[in-house]
């Protein structure tokens, strides 16, 4: 995925992200948070997620254990996210690498000296662009506070981060995942994600995200850990599984 997931093609957000809709949930205000995962955690889980799930079991066997895929939290993640919104993560890759060699450290600061046709020439769309903006502002009149997203659980970091236009559920599922590390996220809306359990479950069609997110019901409390096992397999170009079968056939 970019400079952290080599991958290819595209991870689409769906529905499109941008909305800034808050996500209303009822939430346990002593929820525990939990630890974050680590290289030796995730490879403790999957082999757990392995030995319940044949298929799972399949991947881990074939591929071996999926790489962690961690991001510093912090601005320039959250940046880095919004330009993989429903673009090809090799785009996505390109233009923030152009967004480094332009400002060196991504900062909010830095960000705001950028007009338009920079931006444009960097590879940000005009939504996108506003995005960004929107979040450096944020961020500069302490409207939200990226460091304590740490001590918050999933359905607050959700919260908060939501509350800004540009950033949406798959936005905040990303960066829980990769920035926070927490293990438990199952990013619905994921289009690779969808693929790659359409193809490991068999499926006659590609889950929406409704259905995927009653699929990922049999991997808690570990669905960042499946969700990894997945993409690992949707990389890897290696099908151990045979295809869907048609019905009538």
């Amino acid at each position: 995925m970019l400079q952290f997931f080599h991958r290819v093609g595209a991870r689409q957000a769906t529905p499109p992200e941008g909305d800034g809709r808050d996500i209303l949930t009822e939430r346990d205000p002593f929820t525990p948070i939990p630890p974050p995962l680590t290289e030796a955690g995730l490879a403790e889980a999957a082999g757990q997620l392995a030995r319940g799930d044949p298929d799972l079991a399949r991947i881990l066997e074939v591929l071996g254990p999926p790489p962690l895929w961690s991001r510093p939290p912090g601005f320039a993640t959250l940046v880095y996210i919004i330009l993989e919104q429903q673009v090809s993560l090799a785009s996505a890759r390109a233009a923030y690498t152009r967004l480094q060699n332009r400002l060196g450290a991504i900062t909010p600061q830095a960000f705001l000296t950028l007009d338009d046709a920079q931006l444009k020439a960097i590879g940000f769309s005009r939504q996108k662009s506003a995005y960004g903006r929107i979040l450096a502002q944020a961020v500069l009149e302490q409207a939200i506070d990226l460091e304590g997203l740490a001590g918050l659980d999933d359905d607050g970091v959700r919260a908060e981060l939501t509350r800004l236009k540009g950033i949406g559920r798959w936005t905040s599922d990303i960066y829980l995942m990769e920035a926070l590390l927490r293990p438990d996220v199952w990013p619905d809306g994921d289009l690779a994600l969808a693929a790659a359990v359409q193809r490991v479950k068999r499926l006659p069609s590609l889950p929406r995200p409704p259905e995927l997110a009653e699929l990922g019901q049999r991997w808690r409390p570990w669905r960042a850990v499946a969700a990894r096992l997945l993409w690992h397999f949707y990389l890897s170009g290696n099908n151990p599984f045979p295809p869907a079968s048609t019905p009538g056939a």
